[in-house]
This record gives C-alpha cells, sequence and structure tokens, in this order.
C-alpha cells in the first residue's frame, strides 16, 4: 500500500538517474563509491536507531500534539524577552517566504542587494535609536552582544587595567555570559552598584542596564564623565523600544550601546532566535565584530551595498581575531528593521508612550493596595519587595490564571509590553488584591515615571524609509522589490561548499510560527514548557545517536560558538582533573577561520601543522608537534570530512596521536552533511564536536542568519556541559552559560526535529550517500574543463570539491572574482571563493538538487570555460571581456552606449535557459576597495534610492 515517503522529496534523485549518474562514474550500485571514498575502518557496524520516517502529514500531527502541551501564558517576565505584535505583512513575507529565508550570507552583492538594503535600514535604525556613529548587522543575542563589546574594548585598551566593572542590576543570563568569556580572556568581573563604587585606572571599562534589571532608570551621564578621567570607557544594554522615549546612551556619553530587537516584531520562541543589535563610536570601526554593510559604487557608477570592512573577520586575522562570529540573526534583524519602517518614528513612540502609561495607572493601583516599590522610576517594568513566603502564595494565585511574574531573590517584577492592553492591568490588579485582601479602588492615574532630564529631545527614524510604508500595500511592494533583487534558493541552485545550502521543507518551517511555541518566554515554568522539553529531549536523543555521543547540549545558536562552546569544556575538563596547564591547541593550516579564533576565546594557544599538497594533515608535522607540546597539549581541532573535500583515511591515527599526549580531539561539524548514517565524531575517535543545525539539519541560512551549533561530547566530558544561571540546564559541574536563553535559538530546533522524523534512518543515510554521488558526479562533469585540486587516495571527494582555475590567470587574467561574477548572468550564485584555498572555488551540491539542475549549473562552468578559452585563443579581448565585465545588468544591456566587443546576447542570455528564466543583478560589480575608503554604514539619501530602482 502506497505510503508517502518524505525522503523521496528531499533526496532529489529518482532510481533512474542514480543508476545513470553511477553509470558515469563507473560503479554498479552507491555502495561502491561509498566504499571508494569512507574509509572501512571508521564506517558503522549498524544503521542508526532513530525510529520509522514519518510522513509530513503525521509530522504536523505530531508536533501540533505536542504543541498543545505547552501553555501560552501572559508573560510579564521580562529580563529581556517580551511578546509583540508580529505585523502580518512582515510575518508573512519575510518569516514564512523561502525568498527571505532561504537566502545565503550576501557575499556577492550583486544578487544580494534587497538584503543587504535591508540590513543597512537595521543599521541606521539602531544608530538613530542609540545615538551612536556606527552599527553592525546584528549579533546572536544581547548577552553575546554585551559579552563581545567587554572584550573589543578589552582589546582596545592601553594602560588600564583588567577589571570590568559591571551593574548589580543587569540581567542575570548577560551576567552569566559575561563571565563565561571573561574568565578565559584574563579579565576580573566586579559586579557592583556602579554609583557606589571607587572606579580608576584598574578598571577598562564598566556595564550598565539601561533601565536596569529592576527597571529603574538612572542618569549615567556623570558615571560616563567620571569613568574617562580614568580611560574607562561605558557598555549600556538598552532597551530599543524604550529608547523612543529616553534620551539615547549616545548622548549621555556611552562608548558602546547593544541590546535586543526582539520587541520589534520577533516572536520570544522560548529564547529565539533574535537580533542583536552591537553600536559604537566609528573609531572602533576595525575592531566591531560581526558583519557591517557598507555603500559603494558598481562598474557603472551607481551607488551599490555590500559587506564592509571585511578583512577584519576572522577568516583573514584568524588567532589574531579579536572574535570568532561567524553567523549572524540577518532574518531577524531584516524583520525587526521592517517593523522600524511599518511602524515609522510615531507610531513607535506612541507604542512606547502605551506600554509606558500602562505600566503608570498599574503603579499606582499596586502601591495603593499596599506593595512597596523598588524602582523609583520605570519604562515598563515594575518591582516589589516579596518574602520568599508571599512569592509562592502569589505565584500560586497568578500560575492558576496563566499568568507569569519575574521571581528575584526577595522581590518580583512585573514587565509590560506592546501586547498588554488596560483590561490586562485591570485584571492583574484585581488578582494582586485578592491576594492581598485589600478593596483599594481602581485608579486610573497616569504619572511620569522618570525625570524629565532623561526625556528624549533628539529626532530618530527621519530618513525616508521609515516614513515612506505604513499602509500594508505599500510595506507588502517595497518588500517584494528587495526580494526581487535576491538570488535565493528559489530562483536556483547555490553550490556553496562548507555552506551546505540544500532544501528547507515547508513541512518543517510551519511549526516555527505556531503561537504555543513562538509565544513562550525562555524562563516560563517547566511545566508550561512540556511540549518544548520533548522535542528538545528528542531531539538531542536524536543527535547523540547520530554523533556516537553520550548527551548534548543545545544552548550554542551558532556554529562558531558551538567552537567555543565544545573547547569551554574541554577546558573545564582539564580544570577538574588539575590539568588547567593544558593550552594548546593544535589546528591544520587548512582549518576554518573561525577555529583558530575560537581557540583563543577559549583562552588556548594556536599550534599550527601543515598539510600535504593532497590537502591531507601531514601526520609527521603533527606528531612532532604534538610531542614537542605534550604536557601542555589540551586538544586538535579537525574537521571530518576535511575543509579540503575528502576523507582522510589516517584519521584514527591523527585521534590516537593526540589521545596518547593527553589531548582531546574536537571535530568540527561542518561536514556532517557526509558522515551521518556511515560514520559519525565518536568512531573516528572525536571527544567533542559542534553540528551546524542550519547546514546538515535543514535550518535556513535566512541570508546569514539565524544558525544553531550544539555540541555533543563523549560521557567524560558530560558533566561540563554548558548551564544557565536562570534555568537549570547543563551537567553536574556545569560551566556557565554560552548564550542568553538555556536552548539557544530554541524555535528553530523544530526544523532539525523535523526533518529528523520525517528522513528515518533510511533517509538520512541516502541523504549522504546521494550528497556524496552528487559530489562526485560535478567533479567527472568539472574535470573536463578545470583541476580538482584534492581526492582522496582512491580518486573521490566526499560531498564537496575544489575546483582550482588559477592557472588561467596566468595565459589570461581571469581570476575566481570573474568567474564568481559571470556565473550570475547564468543565473547562478557563485560557490565558495578563495576558501580554504585563495584562488579556488570549493563547490558542494548537496543531496536536495536534481540531477537536472546539478547538470545545468556544471553546463554554466563548462559555458564560462569556454568563454575563458576564447581569451586564450585571442578571439575576446584580455580586459574587455563577458568575465571582466560580468555581471550585466538590465539597463547596461539596454543602454544606447554599447560599447562591448560581444553581443548584448552573449552577455545577458549566455544559455537557451536563462531566456526562459532570467534573473537579473540589480547592480553591476561592486567597487570593494571604494566602500572601504569612503565607509558609509547608513541609509542614503531619498534620491540615491530613486536612482537604484
Amino acid at each position: 500500500m502506497y505510503r508517502e515517503n518524505f525522503a523521496d522529496r528531499h533526496n532529489s534523485l529518482s532510481s533512474t538517474e542514480k543508476a545513470e549518474m553511477l553509470q558515469e562514474l563507473g560503479y554498479n550500485n552507491v555502495e561502491e563509491l561509498i566504499e571508494q571514498t569512507i574509509p572501512a575502518e571508521i564506517r558503522l557496524k549498524k544503521n542508526l536507531n532513530l525510529g520509522e520516517a514519518l510522513t509530513e502529514v503525521e509530522l504536523l500531527e505530531d508536533l501540533r500534539a505536542i504543541a498543545d502541551k505547552n501553555v501560552v501564558a501572559k508573560s510579564y517576565i521580562g529580563a529581556g524577552y517580551y511578546n509583540t505584535h508580529t505585523p502580518k505583512v512582515i510575518l508573512r513575507n519575510i518569516l514564512e517566504n523561502p525568498g527571505w529565508y532561504t537566502q545565503y550570507t550576501p557575499y556577492q552583492a550583486e544578487i544580494a542587494q534587497g538584503r543587504l538594503e535591508a540590513l543597512l535600514n537595521f543599521q541606521t535604525m539602531v544608530m538613530d535609536l542609540t545615538g551612536m556613529e556606527m552599527a553592525n548587522a546584528s549579533l546572536l543575542d544581547e548577552a553575546t552582544a554585551a559579552a563581545e563589546a567587554m572584550a573589543m574594548l578589552y582589546a582596545s585598551k592601553k594602560k588600564n587595567g583588567n577589571k570590568f566593572l559591571v551593574s548589580n542590576k543587569v540581567f542575570p543570563q548577560t551576567l552569566d555570559v559575561i563571565n563565561t568569556r571573561a574568565i578565559p580572556m584574563g579579565i576580573e568581573v566586579v559586579v557592583a552598584d556602579v554609583f557606589n563604587t571607587t572606579v580608576n585606572t584598574d578598571y577598562f571599562g564598566i556595564f550598565v542596564q539601561y533601565p536596569d534589571s529592576e527597571g529603574g532608570i538612572n542618569n549615567y551621564s556623570d558615571l560616563c564623565s567620571g569613568a574617562g578621567e580614568h580611560n574607562v570607557k561605558v557598555i549600556a544594554a538598552a532597551d530599543i523600544l524604550a529608547l523612543t522615549l529616553l534620551t539615547p546612551p549616545g548622548e549621555w556619553g556611552a562608548e558602546v550601546v547593544v541590546g535586543s530587537t526582539q520587541r520589534f516584531g520577533i516572536p520570544m520562541g522560548f529564547g529565539g532566535p533574535h537580533a542583536a543589535y552591537f553600536a559604537t563610536k566609528e573609531s572602533y570601526k576595525r575592531k566591531i565584530p560581526g558583519r557591517i554593510i557598507g555603500v559603494s559604487k558598481d562598474s557603472n557608477g551607481n551607488d551599490a551595498y555590500r559587506m564592509a570592512l571585511q578583512t577584519r573577520e576572522q577568516h583573514i586575522k584568524r588567532d589574531k581575531a579579536t572574535s570568532n562570529i561567524c553567523t549572524a540573526q540577518a532574518l531577524l534583524a531584516i524583520m525587526a528593521g521592517m517593523y522600524g519602517a511599518y511602524h515609522g518614528p510615531k507610531r513607535l513612540k506612541s507604542i512606547a508612550t502605551k506600554v509606558n502609561q500602562l505600566t503608570s495607572i498599574l503603579s499606582n493601583n499596586l502601591k495603593s493596595i499596599g506593595l512597596n516599590q523598588r524602582n523609583a522610576s520605570t519604562f515598563d517594568t515594575l518591582s516589589f519587595d516579596y518574602t520568599t513566603e508571599q512569592q509562592a502564595v502569589l505565584k500560586e494565585v497568578l500560575e492558576a490564571n496563566d499568568i507569569n511574574a519575574f521571581y528575584g531573590s526577595d522581590f518580583i517584577s512585573l514587565s509590560l509590553d506592546e501586547t498588554t492592553e488596560y483590561g490586562d492591568v485591570e485584571d492583574l490588579v484585581e488578582i494582586f488584591a485578592t491576594v492581598h485582601d485589600s478593596s483599594a479602588e481602581f485608579v486610573n492615574e497616569i504619572n511620569n515615571t522618570w525625570s524629565s532630564e532623561l526625556d528624549r529631545g533628539s529626532e530618530y527614524l527621519t530618513h525616508p524609509v521609515f516614513n515612506s510604508y505604513h499602509t500594508e500595500h505599500e510595506m507588502l511592494r517595497y518588500l517584494k522589490s528587495l526580494e526581487n533583487k535576491d538570488l535565493s534558493l528559489t530562483h536556483s541552485m547555490i553550490a556553496l561548499g562548507s555552506c551546505t545550502m540544500k532544501l528547507n521543507a515547508t513541512s518543517e518551517m510551519i511549526p516555527v510560527t505556531w503561537s504555543e511555541f513562538g509565544n513562550i518566554h525562555p524562563f516560563a515554568p517547566k511545566h508550561q514548557v512540556a511540549g518544548y522539553i520533548e522535542v528538545i529531549e528528542e531531539l538531542s536523543r536524536d543527535l547523540a545517536k547520530i554523533t556516537g555521543f553520550d548527551a548534548m547540549s543545545l544552548q550554542p545558536n551558532a556554529g562558531a560558538q558551538g567552537e567555543y562552546a565544545g573547547l569551554m569544556v574541554i577546558r573545564e575538563y582539564f580544570l577538574a582533573n588539575n590539568q588547567d596547564h593544558r593550552n594548546i591547541v593544535i589546528i591544520p593550516e587548512s582549518a576554518h577561520g573561525t577555529n583558530p579564533a575560537s581557540a583563543v576565546m577559549a583562552g588556548m594557544k594556536v599550534v599550527v601543522v601543515k598539510c600535504h599538497p593532497n590537502g591531507y594533515i601531514d601526520l609527521n608535522d603533527l606528531r612532532e608537534k604534538a610531542e614537542l607540546h605534550k604536557d601542555n597539549l589540551a586538544a586538535v581541532m579537525i574537521t571530518y570530512p576535511s575543509t579540503n573535500g575528502v576523507f582522510e583515511e589516517t584519521i584514527k591515527e591523527i585521534t590516537a596521536v593526540i589521545h596518547d599526549f593527553g589531548g582531546q580531539v574536537y571535530m568540527d561539524g561542518a561536514n556532517m552533511n557526509a558522515q551521518v548514517g556511515y560514520t559519525n565524531p565518536a568512531n573516528i575517535g572525536a571527544d567533542v564536536c559542534h553540528l551546524n543545525l542550519h547546514k546538515t539539519f535543514c535550518i535556513p541560512h535566512g541570508g546569514g542568519g539565524p544558525g544553531m551549533g550544539p555540541i555533543g561530547v563523549a560521557k567524560h566530558l558530560t558533566p561540563f556541559l554548558p548551564g544557565h544561571s536562570v534555568v537549570k540546564v547543563g551537567g553536574e559541574a556545569s560551566m556557565s552559560a554560552v548564550s542568553a536563553a538555556p536552548f539557544g535559538s530554541a524555535s528553530i530546533l523544530l526544523i532539525s526535529y523535523a526533518y529528523i522524523k520525517m528522513m528515518g534512518n533510511e533517509g538520512l543515510k541516502d541523504a549522504t550517500a546521494v550528497a556524496i554521488l552528487n559530489a562526485n558526479y560535478m567533479r567527472h562533469k568539472l574535470s573536463k574543463g578545470y583541476d580538482v585540486l584534492f581526492t582522496g587516495q582512491k580518486g573521490t571527494v566526499a560531498h564537496e570539491m575544489i575546483v582550482d582555475p588559477r592557472s588561467l590567470k596566468q595565459t589570461t587574467g581571469i581570476q575566481v572574482e570573474d568567474i564568481a561574477k559571470r556565473l550570475m548572468d547564468y543565473g547562478f550564485h557563485a560557490p565558495t571563493v578563495s576558501f580554504p584555498v585563495a584562488g579556488t572555488l570549493m563547490i558542494e551540491p548537496t543531496e536536495s538538487e536534481s540531477k537536472a539542475e546539478i547538470d545545468r549549473f556544471c553546463e554554466a562552468m563548462l559555458a564560462i570555460r569556454q568563454e575563458i578559452a576564447e581569451i586564450e585563443q585571442g578571439t575576446a579581448d584580455l580586459e574587455n571581456n563577458v568575465l571582466k565585465n560580468a555581471p550585466h545588468t538590465a539597463p547596461s544591456i539596454i543602454s544606447d552606449n554599447w560599447d562591448k566587443p560581444y553581443s548584448r546576447e552573449k552577455a545577458a542570455y549566455p544559455a537557451p535557459y536563462v531566456v526562459a528564466n532570467k534573473f537579473w543583478p540589480s547592480v553591476g560589480r561592486v567597487d570593494n576597495t571604494y566602500g572601504d575608503r569612503n565607509l558609509v554604514c547608513a541609509c542614503l539619501p531619498i534620491d540615491a534610492y530613486l536612482a537604484m530602482n
């Protein structure tokens, strides 16, 4: 009887296509190819035990039943997470739209102008609201942003000491992450009342919350000026909505301002994903963590957007980088920026004013009942003295009414938000009056809740983009106009090596926006989140089976953060075993740039190991360096299969060498797509690895985030898995938190949960096989025109390969960038450029691309090779040719001034399929040098937009 098989939809090859491809490669079946590719020594002896695959219908029914186990209570917990109304035009047209969520990070600017503009809007909004000179394009969460700010100031200090003063009224999760980051860096965190602490040159920085964790609004002007006399810099974590009414930190002297934009239309999602912001002064422009969107010029002299100052990032700086940040929260930053544009300054101010007025009414009524309010000033949060006994009584009554509050050591807090209405305040007052046996009448009185000296006087969001799209029709058309400028998986294959741009199935995405998952606070009581806990525990078990490890932590919310967390777990293990001197990490020269940056962040020293010309790790060099540093060896960081795209047969020798000298093996899980079902990290001898759920396990890239980077560990490391200061998670001897929320970006874990459940044992294993088959088929086809750098000993590649066009530069002047830009004219996004080998292309087809699409991509690459041959033969000009002038825009094609020695048709329609389905780059080739020399990171004037559209 017929039963739907989701794996047949995800793994895009039919049995006939598989047979055709295998025959072309010279294999009878896929297992023969696998035997030639994955070393027998590390192959699993039995299949995964994940259960029978669910159909899409069954999966959604299963998740609906699980969702119903969650209680969507009215949350007044606050602490950085608030209910919000996501405008439906943004919900449907961004968050639920594959034209936005399947985009890749905008490294190819010419086909990413839409999301680059959207991210520039976000930066402009942040700069305006904080009063700062620069902002980046988002970070992972507020706590991470705070830790990054601390690290940036520490790296920038001159003569000051290593003390960092943190207000005793910051959010607990932020303090947790700051402590984690500070310890290996040698920073001494001092938690105290900042107004009653003597600040001198022993300190390099101060961190304050604005408003503070109890709701109080303080004037930090004198603190900033006094600290400045000792060259001590102030970081402020500021509430983005409150800044529409309060004096921005940039105006009272803050050096860095960080925070979350979650309350700008992003569901709480049990902790994420949410876009943090990071704003500072322009003097720090080469030290800002994360990505910066800037304005430059294209080859036609028009304004164009791009990612600016990329040479400061970890892939360039490696162990000299001040941050390992690789993944941002682009999709959520885009949503938050559009929330700002949709509402505009007037409606944002109205929303904030409503929240504050309801807070004032609630304050007056609760004080009339007899409660003692701790904070004399407030924006949206009220704190009242409560003993432990009083809290227990109140908590029982509130939760019986599906209401959550924040419970401190000797106080409770209530935080109001955009969704709070007058009737909600009346209900709260009635409940408190009952609990306190009060008969006080409800009063509808509104007072000023902070000193007028902190009223905001400066204008904000004056740019036309924040004042033009306030109706749904206008916003819809604006969003669609930006979407149309971006190439995504809705258009064509994105064959990025190491980035695994695979199908993000609709059924996997649907539950993310259900209110039962979206409207849950990360600190909600455990009995209200039974559905979430079930998903988290089940996903953890499945991932543990897939990796062969004992336990997982789902807290790291990016791959690079997973690297950092894994190394910190290793560090904790050595500390517990009185081997804190072990601080050397061996890293192959081919490793991801985040690897050495993560090692340095974890307080370790990097020793680089050579690779052979065939791409393999030099085992002799590894052995020599491991022995040389045996007394202090902490770990090796390896990617498997390697970043060079091969399964090294010596992998068990490598891990044995490290273990013999007392070290731990960290496996970077970026290439797990070539392992699942056939081998696993534990089987090769790894002790810990991170998994990129936004690669192997189908969470979309979102134009540059969100991501998730959970870690799996062997049994001896399990006790040290990350904990959390608010919610009990982690091992028995858990390290402190690496993310603000206990389970990172919890709502998108649903995507990976759904993928695994619908694929089942056979589907996951087949996905690995098909990914390897597709890669080897592409290698075979592309080798007719290009050199392929590395293969295994038996002539195969893993799931990706490196194509090497460097020899062409000598004879034609053509470089890898020219090929990347010419691919746009064929309707394709370039593969990974110049990584891990400069001047090359790393190509990964994944398992979810069809043979027809793979053939089309290969034909485009070979057609480009023929265009290069025309230069070699002298029939095309060395400088004025289709590659050097690529990409070709529609305005350039229809221009009266066509001065190219080739036809317009050759430029714009180089292959027959392009005629029927043309994707036009919206700008010509972007001038990166101009953009860095003339740095502009905020919105352009309106006439510039008119010229570009």
